[in-house]
């Protein structure tokens, strides 16, 4: 497990332009952020989809003569880290089918709590899934026979799912984005000439040159063609809104607006907030790159501290096969942000992250500012202590793993080897977005999960189908022996 959280997805979505394809491409490129691991394009031109996937950062997995070869004038596209489903080519979205209603193709990010029951019930009544993830559910149950046409059959499926989801969908004549009726994930809308684009960030449509237009709202439906964009609530009486706080922590890019509010400033609250309530005596506030800079930023601001950049990042960290060994120990933390010790050298130092998770990045950030001759090191938090995991969608292990469940503050000060340490509090955080905390889930934090889930059912369900393909590679291992004495 790293020691960040990780990213979920990125999801992007246009209709109505000639190079649909390629500003599909740099949509992702721009959401690259929210997933790492695999990236995917399907066009359509009215009538026949185009698909390529691959594993891999955008640049990695496209080329000029694969975006040529990607026709049409709509398109969807996916980056994606593997939340649920392993890290497989064949996981790899936007996933597409080919059923009795045409061609769907969908891009999803988040996480559907009632995935294992589902599949379950789906199997059972004869569906063969090829991948591992939430998102083919959707369209095995938008595949069945129900009555109406694609928006009730997409609202039939989105009353039978549960959890966190922001999806863009493309049949052979239409785009459509959804938000779950929570609201957990981000998606935007927004207008580039005459075409439409769907969006996880505003970000992706700076990049493209499209000005925005507003967000897809919780619960809604925007199903965009050839007559224009029209929007169809389907869960009409629900109230709770649950939109991440965490993307304002830190998923989000700084410079995308989420929910009208910009991130970098909410950030710089956040930092404000942090040192109105931990305030420190110190010579230089120092952030942790990049995910610290903008609470470190507003820390400095409030305090009157001075801000130094004294970790500077690699920008070009990529994959290495090669392991490190013990004559570079700490090889994957100095590799990304090495430090200036001439300018924390006798100093007393506040060193600002957005979260801790297991701790052992941080600690070894304390270690190499007190290795350059740092007086003193404060470590402070622009995030209360993440307690719980979360079940929709955001890599926070179980709660075994996640340091803040099972330790004191101080015995994570000790174990960080930090002078002091503070986390920004609930309230606090809440009140650096704007917004009351009817607005947000905030499970990882406080244990409230919005959306109700089962956990020991679902194990209880995969215990089940690993028995299943157990007793079935058993049977053709048999076979397979007989045959051979046949």
């Amino acid at each position: 497990m790293t020691e960040y959280p990780r990213h979920y997805c990125g999801v992007f979505g246009i209709y109505g332009h000639a190079n649909a394809a390629e500003l599909t491409y740099y949509g992702l490129y721009a959401l690259q952020h929210r997933g790492q691991e695999s990236a995917g394009i399907v066009s359509c031109d009215g009538r026949t989809f185009r698909v390529h996937r691959g594993m891999g950062l955008v640049p990695q997995v496209f080329n000029g003569r694969m975006l040529h070869d990607l026709v049409g004038h709509m398109a969807v596209g996916h980056t994606r880290y593997s939340t649920t489903g392993s890290s497989h080519l064949r996981n790899a979205q936007p996933l597409t089918v080919d059923c009795a209603r045409g061609q769907i193709a969908i891009a999803h990010n988040g996480n559907l709590t009632n995935a294992a029951r589902l599949r379950e019930e789906l199997e059972g009544q004869g569906s063969i899934f090829q991948t591992t993830v939430d998102s083919e559910i959707i369209l095995h149950l938008m595949a069945q026979p129900m009555l109406g046409g694609t928006v009730n059959n997409l609202v039939q499926t989105l009353h039978r799912i549960e959890g966190a989801y922001s999806l863009v969908l493309m049949t052979e004549n239409e785009v459509i984005g959804v938000r779950d009726p929570h609201g957990f994930r981000p998606l935007t809308l927004g207008r580039v000439g005459e075409a439409w684009v769907l969006a996880s960030e505003t970000c992706a449509l700076d990049l493209i040159g499209a000005k925005w237009v507003r967000d897809v709202v919780p619960g809604e439906i925007v199903v965009i063609n050839q007559e224009g964009v029209r929007s169809v609530q389907a869960f009409p009486d629900h109230q709770r809104r649950a939109f991440c706080i965490f993307e304002y922590v830190y998923f989000a890019r700084p410079d995308s607006t989420v929910s009208e509010r910009n991130v970098h400033r909410v950030r710089v609250e956040m930092g404000r907030q942090l040192a109105r309530e931990q305030p420190r005596a110190a010579d230089m506030v120092v952030p942790v790159p990049d995910s610290g800079n903008c609470a470190a930023l507003g820390y400095a601001l409030e305090s009157g501290i001075p801000f130094e950049m004294a970790f500077v990042r690699n920008h070009y960290v990529g994959r290495s096969f090669l392991q490190p060994t013990q004559l570079i120990r700490d090889f994957n933390v100095r590799v990304k942000l090495n430090l200036i010790g001439e300018v924390v050298r006798g100093k007393r130092v506040i060193i600002v992250d957005d979260s801790i998770v297991r701790g052992t990045t941080c600690r070894q950030r304390v270690n190499n500012l007190k290795e350059a001759g740092a007086k003193e090191v404060h470590v402070m938090v622009s995030c209360p202590p993440h307690m719980h995991p979360c079940v929709y969608g955001i890599d926070f292990p179980d709660r075994s793993k996640l340091m803040a469940a099972s330790h004191s503050l101080d015995e994570i000060r000790q174990y960080l080897k930090a002078d002091s340490l503070a986390y920004l509090s609930q309230e606090g955080l809440v009140k650096a977005t704007g917004f009351g905390p009817e607005a947000f889930c905030m499970a990882c934090y406080d244990g409230r999960y919005p959306v109700a889930y089962d956990e020991r059912l679902d194990k209880l369900i995969m215990e089940r189908r690993r028995a299943r393909v157990q007793s079935l590679g058993e049977a053709l291992e048999l076979e397979e022996r007989q045959t051979r004495l046949l």
